[in-house]
């Protein structure tokens, strides 16, 4: 199965033996990367706390 590569638009094939899928090569798997590590891209939702406290939500979880 084949699909657009979500950075350049050639055809990317899907298969468990392409290791940059979605992508078609690693140049574009490094340019996505990239993108998200310079803050290009964003997700939606509530800003994050960032007061350095350790996130207790689902402490029970791991005891």
């Amino acid at each position: 199965m084949t699909r657009k590569c979500p950075q350049c638009k050639k055809p990317a094939s899907l298969d468990v033996d392409n290791d940059h899928r979605p992508f078609c090569s690693e140049r574009c798997q490094l340019i996505d990367l990239g993108s998200w590590l310079d803050g290009d891209y964003t997700i939606s939702g509530d800003k994050a706390d960032t007061d350095g406290a350790p996130d207790r939500r689902n402490q029970n979880l791991l005891e």
